[in-house]
């Protein structure tokens, strides 16, 4: 099997990947979402449709905490659709801790009589189908829903995502200016969501709402286009 730690934001693999996923996988829902989304790595990013995803969790642990709310907002570089914004909150398989509650601020009751996330995975696929997904640090969202569709359908979930994190990594953590920095004795630019935003001019958003922080997201990395790339730059070289 390909391994997922090669695939790189310049390789073709990821096609690859995907149309072997929309061949072999087993439930029809998640079929039709690998044969939608396979986005050609040279298509400009002012021409792909996009989708900014965001999920509010019970830890930071895949294999032992559990999704409790995602947010879309479908955008493009020119426009933010909230008229077709999704937000969901789902019952965890195990109690909330009340370390997450003081985060996401969803309690016990919100969550009785939410649906399992089993119930919503078709809406949700049709929402994400045919459409770039855009995270803020993909190693939340990536991995905790491959591991819930593993656990509920067999089935695996990973696709390429541009990760506005690592975006403001290759600057900020990875470039020479950084690594002068570092030398320097200088403490590291951070790099989460309120202060990358606050980078670039745009205002400050009350944090830890799924949908709230997909909406930033997305406003996010408009303005890392519009400041550090091209409307023709191709995905293929800011998706992970």
């Amino acid at each position: 099997m390909l391994s997922l730690r090669s695939l790189k934001p310049s390789t073709p693999s990821w096609p690859d990947y995907l149309a072997r996923r929309a061949g072999e996988a087993r439930d029809p829902c998640v079929a039709d979402f690998f044969a939608s989304s396979q986005l050609a790595p040279e298509t400009p990013i002012g021409e792909a449709p996009l989708v900014a995803m965001d999920m509010e969790t019970t830890g930071l642990d895949e294999r032992r905490h559990a999704i409790v709310s995602i947010g879309l907002v479908p955008f493009s570089l020119s426009r933010i659709r909230l008229a077709e914004r999704r937000y969901w909150v789902v019952r965890p398989p195990r109690p909330l801790l009340r370390q997450s509650v003081a985060f996401h601020h969803i309690t016990d009751s919100e969550i009785v009589d939410a649906p399992d996330l089993d119930e919503i995975i078709d809406e949700l696929l049709a929402a994400l189908a045919g459409r770039l997904v855009v995270v803020h640090y993909r190693h939340i969202e990536r991995p905790f829903l491959d591991a819930a569709m593993q656990s509920r359908r067999r089935e695996s979930l990973r696709f390429p995502m541009i990760d506005t994190m690592s975006l403001e990594a290759r600057i900020h953590r990875q470039s020479l200016w950084a690594r002068f920095r570092r030398w320097m004795g200088r403490p590291p630019v951070s790099i989460r969501l309120h202060n990358s935003r606050e980078r670039y001019g745009l205002p400050p958003y009350q944090g830890h709402h799924a949908l709230i922080d997909a909406l930033a997201t997305a406003e996010l990395l408009q303005a890392q286009i519009a400041a550090r790339h091209q409307p023709g730059t191709p995905i293929g070289q800011l998706w992970s």
